[in-house]
């Protein structure tokens, strides 16, 4: 039996299509969102202008492009939650046609290698959904913990969103 070695890199303009794809079938597979033309879905197909603001990677099986995530530091564009000395992962999405294939957790543990090989960074910070319950156990197994006090809610929704953090 063979294992098919992940591969996590810097995203380029040619994986933009795939990773519009996979973001959108994985939002809307873990339904998140019931409506494709939602305005968030919209924005997150968007995916050039997201790599022109921020870092996009990708993780690769087998030539493939099956997961991508977001970064972000305090103060850019793309933060959400970031504080100073802390870096934040978004969009983190796999392929649900390849979901519990160890990709999600690649990706984590590449965001965290690069968190302890970065200056200045001293944690990783995420948010996630109440109700996302894989990716609540994803982040729970690979050491992140919960932090309450920064839980906040999507503006002009009821939409919570819960805050996990690691130092490293």
């Amino acid at each position: 039996m063979s294992t098919l070695t992940i591969t996590v890199r810097s995203a380029v303009p040619a994986d933009y299509a795939d990773i519009a794809r996979i973001t959108a079938a994985s939002y809307l597979g873990a339904g998140h969102f019931e409506d494709p033309d939602h305005p968030y879905m919209q924005q997150i197909a968007l995916v050039a202008e997201r790599a022109a603001a921020a870092p996009v990677w990708v993780a690769e099986r087998d030539g493939r492009v099956v997961g991508s995530v977001t970064l972000a530091v305090h103060g850019d564009p793309f933060a959400d939650i970031a504080r100073a000395g802390e870096l934040e992962f978004r969009m983190l999405v796999v392929d649900p046609e390849v979901q519990r294939g160890g990709i999600g957790r690649a990706l984590v543990a590449a965001i965290l290698d690069h968190a302890r090989k970065t200056e200045g960074i001293s944690a990783v910070a995420l948010t996630t959904g109440e109700s996302w319950h894989g990716a609540r156990a994803l982040y729970d197994s690979t050491g992140f913990s919960r932090v309450p006090e920064r839980d906040w809610f999507v503006p002009n929704t009821t939409i919570k969103l819960l805050v996990y953090r690691q130092e490293v």
